[in-house]
């Protein structure tokens, strides 16, 4: 029962969806749908109130090719001469608004995914010629080397020593949608690799990913902190340093509490990070904030606290520099 209501669930959810054919004929849109890039494509969202997603690369350019609007009653999304990059996910949702609060309508969704197939490009184009992909030893890495022609037979390759990499569909899995999904990385996966795709023609081959082996603790972030020295005469200038060490692609944020900063001392602020290996190829990112304090003098003598924060939370250190 449980999977019937499930199922129709689905069928429900789709139904809003629609992609507008030839003379003013509608098509209900399957899970996925082929098309040749070059051809323009128009999708209608039964609803009031219409929300729409699809390819961040569209946001990205500002592209004047996508054109969305909201009529009386439905949405209406609208792209013209398509190309490979655009091959991704579309979907659409109803809003719920009451007053300025607004949620999504769960029961009233669509979504279809879109290959905008193109013979000269097998892989759907990235801005960049190499990418850094992150394992983590504690969920999936996804290897994004996505098609543009379903049918494409699609492999992974180890540049050094230069060899296939067999995907088993158990540990390693391609999905057309997303790429190659390691569902379980460990250090032995890192390293430089590549895809190629066959399609009734010469086999391509995709950018190159550098795939790093990323393994710290998960948390707020870990915090040190240290003063050039603790003691300092008139006149010296001090350094106090914070460090974190993290995740490679956690992002930290520093704020400064210090004697001086009340009286509104000048004190200068540099923050920097970088990528470290820390041997049998684990990879960290060490953040740093430094905060100098040129002139020393009686006021800038007492704590100097760093609070570190990341999405799991903040950490708060200090340490003391007294007046000799």
């Amino acid at each position: 029962m449980r999977e019937r209501e499930s199922a129709d669930s689905s069928l429900k959810s789709q139904s809003i969806l629609t992609q507008v054919m030839d003379k003013g004929h509608f098509q209900k849109l399957a899970a996925t749908l082929s098309l040749s890039a070059g051809q323009s494509i128009e999708l209608r969202c039964k609803g009031s109130n219409v929300t729409w997603n699809y390819p961040s690369y569209l946001d990205t350019f500002k592209d004047s090719r996508l054109s969305i609007k909201q009529l009386d009653r439905y949405g209406q999304l609208i792209l013209a001469n398509s190309t490979a990059a655009d091959t991704g996910e579309y979907s659409c949702w109803l809003q719920l608004c009451n007053g300025n609060k607004c949620r999504k309508d769960e029961t009233k969704t669509g979504s279809t995914y879109i290959f905008f197939t193109d013979k000269e490009e097998l892989f759907v184009p990235t801005p960049s010629y190499f990418e850094i992909v992150y394992l983590n030893p504690d969920k999936p890495a996804v290897i994004p080397c996505r098609v543009t022609t379903p049918s494409a037979k699609v492999t992974l390759h180890r540049e050094f020593p230069a060899e296939e990499i067999e995907t088993d569909g158990t540990d390693i899995i391609y999905d057309v949608k997303k790429g190659f999904v390691y569902q379980h990385p460990t250090s032995d996966h890192k390293g430089i690799v590549y895809c190629k795709a066959e399609s009734q023609g010469a086999p391509q081959i995709s950018i190159k990913y550098h795939l790093l082996y990323v393994e710290v603790p998960k948390g707020p972030p870990s915090t040190t902190i240290a003063a050039s020295s603790n003691r300092a005469e008139v006149s010296d200038s001090v350094h106090v340093i914070c460090t974190v060490l993290g995740e490679p692609d956690v992002d930290v944020n520093f704020r400064w509490q210090y004697p001086g900063q009340e009286s509104e001392r000048p004190a200068i602020i540099q923050n920097f990070w970088r990528l470290i290996n820390r041997g049998t190829g684990h990879t960290t990112r060490i953040s740093k904030s430094i905060l100098l304090v040129e002139d020393f003098e009686a006021r800038d003598a007492g704590n100097y606290i760093c609070i570190a924060q990341n999405l799991q939370g903040e950490t708060t250190v200090a340490t003391k520099v007294e007046l000799n």
